[in-house]
């Protein structure tokens, strides 16, 4: 085999990192083996395959909800209710915002749900919407505050996920609660507490 087609290694890495200016020469698999770092590789069966037919699917469903009435909610007046059952941590509030939301429903896209428990310590974002801001927080606990209009996005404060955004359906001039995106604080499962 000649030097060219050979894998190049010790004093041949260096002088070829040389003459291309390249100044690390820790490959990516000597990085990954020194820094502990181990990669999962999940594999998913081809569809068409007889054996996919033969997995179940898991479908989690969540109870349909009337929470509201479009035509009586108020512009940036939050209206509560409690969401997917009565158990901890299921305080909710839906409000109508006046700009478009990810999420929102309605003509203008503008209303959208989520729940009261920071994602960061469980504390109480209950009566903390702002109306000029669009937000939700700051958490009493540790100041985390949530933009509604990106689908509760973390703007500031110590939590790392989202607020669980409450999954809305128009029907007619009726809103239902019908699903979370997300998980609510303190829940293994959000239908089963």
């Amino acid at each position: 085999m000649s030097q060219e087609l050979q894998k190049p290694t010790g004093k041949r890495r260096k002088e070829i990192a040389k003459e291309v200016g390249h100044k690390c020469l820790v490959s990516r698999r000597n990085f990954l083996i020194s820094t502990g770092v181990t990669t999962t590789i999940m594999i998913t069966m081809n569809p068409g395959t007889p054996m996919a037919e033969e997995v179940p699917a898991q479908i989690t469903e969540f109870p349909r909800k009337l929470i509201a009435k479009m035509s009586e909610l108020e512009l940036d007046k939050p209206f509560d209710f409690s969401y997917p059952d009565e158990g901890e941590h299921a305080d909710s509030m839906i409000v109508k915002m006046g700009v478009k939301a990810g999420g929102g429903i309605g003509p203008d896209e503008d209303i959208v749900a989520f729940n009261y428990a920071c994602t960061h310590q469980g504390g109480s974002l209950y009566d903390s919407y702002k109306p000029d801001t669009k937000s939700l927080g700051a958490c009493p606990l540790h100041l985390s505050t949530y933009d509604l209009t990106r689908h509760g996005i973390l703007i500031s404060g110590q939590a790392y996920q989202s607020l669980p955004q409450v999954l809305l359906e128009l029907d007619g001039d009726d809103i239902y609660a019908t699903g979370i995106f997300g998980l609510i604080f303190g829940r293994k499962d959000n239908l089963h507490g």
